[in-house]
């Protein structure tokens, strides 16, 4: 049988945007997993009244609820007590339950347990109660009616235990299914363009089904399929992943990868090289990319931001003659700073980004959006051209940096490294 759930998160902190739904997210990523459906994301204030409304739609269309937040001890926590009233279940005390958020709180905070903490062993009759090992509100599920409705905690981290430790075996006895999706990573073409190139095969996908999504700077398909096992699943994504490959050639940059700074830091572990870096316009944003990741370490040995013209001649020995007659943003300065960052480093390769990210145009008049960027390597020295246009300086630089081991990757793969994009 195929579910449908629908997320229900309770508090007014959430809608003022003091804080980010996260456990939405968390939620819905394990609900894919055990092959039950997400249709509806709903965020409702400490009200009973709305919530009691919101319930009621969602019963309509949903037979799964989860609802996370309204479990704490205070006057604004009602969420067990809508639940109760909209499905005609009563609230019963647990002694059990009492007693032991009264031994958390004497012997964890080393307090008396305050009397409104009582509310909490108050739980729907004949519930499965979720237990509670990080905080004082257990969680429960309760089914009526052919709905099942499960509450969960609102801190994410008492959510994300109670989530895995009771409700993910609760919800795996009820769905036969598994979801299983492949992550398709492209760097090169937009979102419109890749979804031209495949909109006819994906409007006629039901299961397996294939959609675009765009991301800061490369877009990401994902192909996701339902099956009665996780093999059968594979087995029915592998041909399209095959095909979205073939469909876009050499812009497919990895499959179930994060980003193209992870696959270049595995390339060049692969190869046993080392990278160096140079920037300007980026500030140091390709250096701090791939020192973010674990293991970078074992293949960057160091990279120098030169901002001014001055610390490109001084510190890159990038030769005067090529920054008086061409300019700081150039092919032949690109290419300079790359061999300046190998030279210096020591390392077996370099790459570099010099480039005008706005808010204006360069003292020569270059204008915003055109950066370079500079490979050096001991086969030689390559350069691409980027114009990105006007867009948003913090749009340009993390453009710009994605070119950067765009070009680094096509290198480490023997793909053609200055085509431009």
């Amino acid at each position: 049988m195929s579910h449908t759930a629908e997320l229900i998160a309770v508090g007014t902190e959430l809608l003022l945007g003091n804080i980010a739904n996260t456990n939405a997210q968390t939620i819905s990523q394990a609900l894919s997993a055990l092959g039950i459906n997400v249709f509806w994301h709903t965020v409702v204030g400490d009200n009973p009244q709305r919530l009691r409304e919101a319930l009621d739609i969602a019963r309509r269309r949903a037979d799964i609820l989860i609802t996370t937040g309204g479990l704490g001890p205070t006057y604004d926590d009602l969420t067990k007590q809508t639940i109760c009233a909209a499905f005609d279940q009563p609230l019963v005390l647990h002694p059990d339950i009492l007693e032991e958020i009264r031994v958390f709180y004497e012997s964890a905070l080393h307090v008396p347990m305050p009397e409104n903490n009582a509310q909490q062993a108050m739980l729907p009759q004949g519930c499965t109660v979720f237990d509670n090992p990080v905080g004082t509100a257990p969680g429960c599920a309760v089914s009526c009616n052919g709905v099942h409705v499960l509450m969960l905690p609102g801190p994410p981290h008492e959510m994300e235990t109670m989530l895995r430790r009771c409700a993910i075996p609760y919800l795996r006895r009820l769905s036969q299914e598994v979801i299983v999706s492949r992550d398709i990573m492209t760097f090169g073409m937009g979102e419109s363009s890749v979804d031209q190139l495949l909109h006819e095969t994906m409007s006629h996908m039901e299961n397996p089904t294939l959609a675009t999504y765009a991301k800061p700077c490369e877009v990401r398909l994902r192909a996701t399929a339902k099956a009665a096992d996780t093999a059968q699943a594979e087995a029915m994504l592998s041909p399209v992943v095959e095909q979205v490959r073939t469909a876009l050639g050499d812009i497919v940059y990895g499959i179930d990868v994060e980003n193209l700074e992870s696959v270049c830091l595995s390339l060049l572990k692969e190869r046993h090289l080392t990278l160096a870096t140079a920037e300007s316009c980026t500030g140091g944003l390709v250096a701090q990319r791939i020192t973010a990741l674990p293991g970078a370490s074992a293949v960057f040995r160091g990279g120098v931001v030169s901002y001014w013209t001055e610390i490109k001649a001084a510190v890159l020995g990038v030769p005067q003659e090529i920054l008086d007659q061409y300019g700081a943003v150039s092919e032949q300065t690109a290419r300079a700073m790359a061999q300046g960052a190998r030279r210096i480093t020591g390392a077996d390769l370099a790459v570099s980004v010099t480039g005008v990210a706005g808010p204006d145009p360069d003292e020569r008049g270059t204008p915003v959006g055109i950066v370079y960027i500079g490979l050096d390597t001991p086969t030689g020295t390559f350069c691409r051209k980027m114009d990105s246009g006007r867009r948003r300086r913090d749009r340009i630089r993390g453009l710009a940096a994605n070119h950067a081991f765009d070009v680094l990757r096509r290198y480490l793969t023997g793909l053609p490294v200055e085509a431009l994009l």
